[in-house]
């Protein structure tokens, strides 16, 4: 059976470990035929630590790459060929051998490029101090793009012809330029060598590539960023230009074939954590300190690295609204022990004194309304902790809880940062009920329009 690995808090809760775990196969069970990437693009920050001590921060690459197993970009990624390349040169230092070689790019995938990037950068140095949090690396110019000029936006299909990538590339940049001035890009032309060399470096496939590997033996879904990120359900204007919910990848396994065939995997870890602006209802402002993460920090464009107590409002909205879980997946196991005063907050006191529990999900018929999304941020900008619950230092009680307060088993227990560090239980490998609250899955579409909804 395939999984797919979904974070349920706002990024960084450990997909990339849990994936390499996954990847790590026991003796006499069938190698995990690839890991394939489905949202997002180089803006992905999956960290993995090997037994051996080596590192690496996995964005494009699927984070099983340390054992071997391939990588395949789908369709619905945004695929940077130069991030790429010196992601490639770092698993290489790493004693990854040839790791372009473990890759294949479907020929529908967007392209980022450095206009992209730099339109990306020029917006939200614009906002001043009211910057959305974005990782400057024109993951939402490229979706915006594509939105608005389709037949014009440019695919990793085109990199194999020279004369269609000029043409795209050189409209691309013109309108850019005229809507922001300036880029401060690279000319057409030095892109066009640098794209040349990716598509004669890499295996570009068709759609039907996907549907082959996943005949051939289980495949890890890895999604990025985090559900409460997602461009129709996060807390708006902080969210991604990408669906961070499951709907991606169910979408590609029923265009191959296999609809409901995948464990749905959701991340949490013990304590809340986000990137730059936008609601932590939890943010225990202590925390960094007491807790200090090896592999985050602030970013010059994200902005500060932030942590709170474990919000489970805000971790069963995310349940909720990608369309409930067969399993959770708890990291950071180690942190009660290492800090006794971390909590479970299960509610909260609003501005105008009302009490919430939960978050409610967004109704009518696809729940796609920003405008409503931004009026429950605004709320929730003013909500405080109103109701706590402490398991302990004990880290043995902290999954039960999760647990519990998730409506979900926990199947996958991460004590530490590398594979020896995870415990795993039953729900990763026997049928299990799905806990489906009341949400949907929701396909990507046409956007409302909300003011302040501009890409980052």
């Amino acid at each position: 059976m395939h999984t797919i690995v979904v974070d349920l808090g706002y990024g960084d809760a450990g997909k990339g470990t849990v994936v390499d775990r996954l990847c790590v196969r026991p003796p006499g069970a069938a190698p995990v035929a690839a890991v394939v990437r489905f949202n997002g693009g180089a803006q992905a920050a999956h960290n993995v630590v090997t037994t051996d001590g080596r590192h690496h921060t996995f964005a494009q690459f699927g984070s099983g790459t340390f054992s071997a197993v391939p990588t395949h970009l789908s369709r619905l990624m945004l695929v940077d060929p130069l991030a790429l390349a010196s992601e490639a040169r770092h698993l290489a230092g790493l004693g990854v051998p040839d790791p372009l070689a473990l890759l294949t790019v479907d020929r529908r995938a967007l392209l980022t490029t450095p206009y992209h990037a730099a339109a990306n950068r020029a917006r939200e140095r614009a906002r001043g101090t009211a910057r959305h949090g974005s990782c400057g690396m024109g993951i939402g110019e490229t979706a915006a793009y594509a939105l608005a000029h389709p037949a014009d936006a440019p695919t990793t299909g085109d990199c194999t012809s020279r004369t269609a990538l000029r043409r795209t590339l050189t409209l691309l940049r013109d309108r850019l330029t005229d809507e922001l001035g300036p880029l401060g890009a690279p000319p057409v032309d030095a892109c066009l060598d640098a794209f040349a060399a990716f598509a004669g470096h890499v295996r570009l496939v068709d759609g039907d590539h996907l549907a082959r590997l996943l005949r051939s033996g289980p495949v890890v879904f890895e999604g990025a960023q985090g559900v409460l990120l997602d461009e129709w359900h996060g807390f708006h204007p902080y969210t991604t230009w990408s669906t961070t919910t499951f709907a991606g990848a169910e979408d590609l396994l029923a265009e191959a074939g296999q609809p409901h065939t995948a464990r749905r995997l959701g991340v949490v870890r013990t304590y809340t954590t986000r990137h730059g602006p936008g609601p932590l209802v939890t943010e225990d402002p202590s925390l960094p300190g007491v807790l200090p993460e090896a592999h985050n920090g602030h970013g010059r464009w994200q902005g500060a690295f932030r942590a709170g107590h474990f919000d489970a409002p805000a971790h069963a909205y995310a349940v909720e609204v990608c369309g409930g879980v067969d399993a959770l997946a708890v990291t950071h196991l180690d942190a009660p022990a290492r800090h006794p005063g971390l909590r479970i907050v299960r509610g909260y006191r609003t501005a105008d004194g009302g009490l919430m529990d939960r978050i409610p999900a967004a109704a009518g018929p696809d729940g796609r309304d920003l405008c409503r999304q931004q009026r429950l941020t605004e709320r929730l900008l003013t909500a405080r902790p109103a109701s706590w619950q402490s398991s302990g230092d004990d880290p043995r009680a902290w999954p039960d809880a999760i647990a519990e307060a998730l409506s979900a088993p926990v199947a996958l227990e991460s004590y530490g940062p590398t594979a020896a560090d995870k415990i795993t239980d039953g729900p990763l490998t026997a049928e299990g009920a799905r806990t489906t609250g009341r949400g949907r899955v929701i396909p990507q579409g046409s956007r409302s329009t909300c003011p302040e909804r501009s890409p980052a």
